[in-house]
């Protein structure tokens, strides 16, 4: 089976003065589900040091794991904890360089974006919501997001988008690349649309 490497989000309990990653464990049935083995990994692994960044750690572990394709899952708005920007954006340098498939979900697609130079803004009404997308992928997807990007980056085509415009899903030209704003893993059951797109990606 494929290994499937996962970012986690990052939480802070300032009652136990400690920095945890998470990872719904709704997001790793749903890899199973799709017949992958998930892989989370940690965030600690990219440490800043001042200005600069030492990944040396995080390139030891992905030559150990050798993993088949990546998942930027969701949660934290970017910029609030810089290990999990730099761990997520080292990693769509190390996919893009290994042609490696790389499934963005919400946070992840933004970030896959951002990394191709497109911007965010805020958006509302994405948020604890259910809405229709319309597109080469389309029905109706779950919503927890407050920032969309503004356009679509370069080297991506538009796979989906809302009823007031906002881009929803994404797809790179040449890499085996797709962002999705929606959380699959938060359906119940899951999509069949959605573990069909994630096979086809990552086989």
């Amino acid at each position: 089976m494929k290994k499937v490497v996962i970012t986690q989000r990052v939480d802070q309990l300032n009652e136990r003065n400690e920095i945890r990653d998470a990872i719904d464990q709704r997001m790793i049935t749903f890899i199973l589900d799709a017949g992958f083995i998930p892989v989370p990994i940690p965030n600690g692994l990219y440490k800043p040091l001042s200005e600069s960044t030492d990944c040396k750690e995080l390139n030891v572990w992905l030559d150990a794991i050798q993993p088949n394709a990546f998942v930027l899952s969701g949660g934290n708005d970017i910029g609030q904890c810089r290990e999990r920007d730099l761990t997520e954006s080292l990693i769509l340098d190390y996919a893009s360089q290994h042609n490696l498939p790389l499934l963005g979900i919400c946070r992840g697609m933004q970030m896959m974006a951002k990394w191709a130079g497109a911007e965010l803004r805020s958006v509302k009404g994405h948020i604890s919501t259910k809405h229709p997308v319309t597109g080469k992928i389309s029905g109706q997807v779950n919503s927890y997001h407050g920032f969309s990007i503004v356009t679509c980056p370069l080297g991506f085509v538009v796979l989906a988008t809302s009823e007031d415009s906002e881009i929803e899903a994404i797809q790179h030209n040449y890499l085996p690349w797709e962002g999705w704003m929606w959380h699959p893993e938060r359906e119940a059951p899951f999509a069949k649309r959605d573990i069909e797109r994630l096979r086809n990606l990552f086989v």
